[in-house]
C-alpha cells in the first residue's frame, strides 16, 4: 500500500450528516440532507448543495470559468433574487477530476454573499493548516512571493526565522545592484528594536579597508562562507566586524552565499545572541532554504535593476513607460510639451584641442550641469544626443509653468555652463540653447528590432533649429513665440527667421539684456 505522509496535500470529501442551509440576502437558496462538504489543506471546509435543493439560480452558466487542478473546470452561475442578481454567486464542476468526483455537479456559494447554516464547528470541521514540510519553508512557498518590497521581505525573513526557533539577533542581506552611482543595497534588519535600514555602498565604498576586510567581501568573492562562534577564544577569522559583534554580546555570527541564477554571489548574514549560538538543524534549514530565498531577491533586484537602466538611459518617467510595457514600435501618444535643447559649443574644436579624457571629462561636465538645470526646474532629459541635450517639460503642471520652467532651465544651463572652466585655462565653456511649445508625438520610434523612447514633431524641430540659430545670431537661447505669453517680461524679439524644414518663416525670441545673460545668470 502506498504510504502518504500526513503533512502532504490533502482532499477530502464527507457527507455533512445533517440538514444543510443556504441564505442570500435573507432568502432561501438551498435547502438539503444530502450535502457534501469539502476538506482541502489549507482552505476552508465547502458545502456542495445537490442541484435539485438549490432555489433561486440562474441555470445559464457564465462565461467565466477558473481551473483547479484538483477538481476541474468551475462554471459559474448567478442567483436571481427579488430585488437583484448576485453574479457568479456560485459554482459547480460539471466533469470533475477523479479526486472529486463526490461533487460532481454540485453547488457550492460564495460565501461573500451567502451565509451557509449550520455554522461548521468542532474538530470534524476544522481548517487543517498542516505544514507541507516545515512553517518557515511553507511560509516561503506559499506566501513569501506575496510580498512585493525587497525591505519587507528581509523583516518577514527574520520574524519568520524567529518563530522557527532560530533565536536570530540581526540578519543583513547584501544585494549587489546595476547602477551608476550605488553598488548595491544592504538591508540592514535587528531584532532589538525591530528595526530594518538601508544602505546603498557606493563604488568607492568597495575599496575602503572596512569593506576589503569584511565577510561580504569574502563571501562576495567566492572564497566560500563564513562561521564563527563568538563565545569562544577559537576565533577562525579576524574581521573586525565580528569584534563588534561580539563586543555587543553577539554568541555566533554566520555569512553565506546568496547565489543568483547570472552566477553573480550575494550576500546574507545572521547573528544570533543565543548563549548556544545556532543549532546545526536551525543552519541546516536555512542553508536548504538558501536558493529560494535568493530567486525572490533575484526577481526584486531585476525589477529594479530594469528600472536603474532604463532610468539610466531614458529618464526616469520615460523609463518607468517601457517598465510598465510601452515596448512597441509606436507606443506612446501626443502630448503638449515645452522642449528644449541644449548643444555645447566648439565641440569639435574642444576635442582636437583637448584629446580624448581631457574632452570626455569636460563633456560629462557639461552633460552633468544641464540635466540639474533640467531636473530643478521640473523637467527631464530624454537623451544626450553627441554635444546636446534632448529634454521635455509636460504640461501636467500647466503649459504656462511648463514654458516657464523650460524657460528657467534654460537661463540657469547657461549661466552654470559659463562657469566650467576648460582644463587648466581661463576659458570657460558655453552653449546654446532652443526651445519650443507644441504638440509632440513622445513615444517608440525606430526599427522592428532597435527602438528609441524620444519626442519628434514641430515643436522638437523648431527647437533644434532655434539652438543652430543662436550660434548664428550670437544668443545664447531663443525660444518660440509660444513663451512670450508666460515669460514676455523677459523676452525681446530676436527678429523673423526662415527655419530649415520649417514651412514658414518664424519670429523668435532672446532674453532681454542679451549682453549680461551669461554673466547675471
Amino acid at each position: 500500500m502506498l504510504h502518504v505522509p500526513k503533512n502532504t496535500y490533502r482532499l477530502n470529501v464527507e457527507p455533512a450528516g445533517q440538514r444543510m442551509t443556504a441564505h442570500a440576502n435573507g432568502h432561501l437558496v438551498a435547502d438539503s440532507v444530502n450535502a457534501r462538504i469539502m476538506h482541502e489543506t489549507r482552505l476552508k471546509p465547502t458545502v456542495y448543495f445537490p442541484r435539485e435543493d438549490v432555489f433561486l439560480l440562474d441555470d445559464k452558466a457564465d462565461d467565466f470559468h477558473t481551473f483547479c487542478p484538483f477538481k476541474g473546470t468551475a462554471h459559474y452561475h448567478d442567483l436571481i433574487l427579488p430585488e437583484g442578481r448576485i453574479e457568479k454567486a456560485a459554482w459547480c464542476y460539471p466533469r470533475t477530476l477523479k479526486e472529486s468526483e463526490q461533487i460532481k455537479g454540485m453547488l457550492a456559494f460564495d460565501p461573500r454573499h451567502v451565509d451557509i447554516s449550520p455554522e461548521l464547528k468542532g474538530p470534524d470541521h476544522q481548517v487543517d493548516d498542516g505544514n507541507i514540510a516545515s512553517p518557515f519553508v511553507d511560509w516561503l512557498l506559499r506566501e513569501a512571493w506575496t510580498i512585493s518590497d525587497p525591505a519587507e521581505l528581509t523583516r518577514n525573513i527574520a520574524h519568520r526565522l524567529i518563530a522557527a526557533g532560530v533565536a536570530v539577533s540581526r540578519l543583513n542581506v547584501l544585494i549587489w545592484s546595476l547602477h551608476p552611482q550605488t553598488a548595491g543595497i544592504a538591508y540592514v534588519w535587528r531584532r532589538d528594536d525591530d528595526s530594518l535600514k538601508i544602505n546603498e555602498p557606493s563604488y568607492e565604498t568597495l575599496e575602503t579597508p572596512a569593506f576589503l576586510n569584511s565577510p561580504l567581501r569574502y563571501v562576495a568573492h567566492g572564497l566560500g562562507g563564513v562561521r564563527q562562534k563568538l563565545n569562544t577564544d577559537q576565533m577562525e577569522f579576524s574581521f573586525p566586524i565580528i569584534d563588534e559583534l561580539r563586543a555587543e554580546g553577539a554568541t555566533d555570527y554566520v555569512a553565506m552565499p546568496l547565489q543568483f541564477s547570472d552566477g553573480r554571489i550575494h550576500v546574507m548574514t545572521l547573528t544570533t545572541d543565543h548563549p548556544n549560538g545556532f543549532t546545526t538543524a536551525n543552519l541546516g534549514m536555512i542553508f536548504e532554504c538558501s536558493a529560494v530565498i535568493s530567486r525572490y531577491y533575484e526577481v526584486h533586484m531585476l525589477r529594479a535593476n530594469a528600472r536603474n537602466v532604463l532610468g539610466t538611459y531614458l529618464g526616469k518617467s520615460t523609463g518607468e513607460r517601457v517598465l510598465g510595457g510601452d515596448i512597441r514600435r509606436g507606443d506612446g501618444e501626443d502630448v503638449d510639451a515645452a522642449i528644449l535643447i541644449c548643444d555645447m559649443r566648439r565641440s569639435s574644436e574642444l576635442s582636437e584641442q583637448l584629446g580624448r579624457d581631457e574632452y570626455l571629462k569636460l563633456l560629462n561636465r557639461f552633460f552633468e550641469t544641464v540635466t540639474e538645470a533640467v531636473e530643478r526646474n521640473g523637467g527631464e532629459v530624454l537623451k544626450f544626443v553627441g554635444d546636446a541635450v534632448l529634454a521635455i517639460f509636460p504640461t501636467d503642471v500647466g503649459e504656462a509653468a511648463a514654458c516657464k520652467n523650460a524657460y528657467m532651465a534654460a537661463v540657469e544651463a547657461v549661466g552654470s555652463v559659463a562657469e566650467i572652466r576648460i582644463s587648466a585655462s581661463d576659458e570657460t565653456l558655453s552653449c546654446s540653447v532652443g526651445a519650443a511649445f507644441g504638440r509632440v508625438s513622445y513615444g517608440n520610434v525606430g526599427s522592428a528590432t532597435r527602438l528609441d523612447f524620444t519626442v519628434t514633431g514641430t515643436a522638437t524641430n523648431v527647437a533644434a533649429r532655434l539652438c543652430d540659430l543662436a550660434k548664428q545670431v550670437d544668443r545664447n537661447i531663443l525660444v518660440s513665440a509660444d513663451y512670450c505669453d508666460h515669460v514676455s517680461d523677459r523676452l525681446e524679439s530676436a527678429g523673423t527667421h526662415e527655419l530649415r524644414n520649417v514651412s514658414k518663416n518664424v519670429e523668435v525670441f532672446a532674453p532681454l539684456n542679451r549682453e549680461k545673460t551669461v554673466a547675471q545668470t
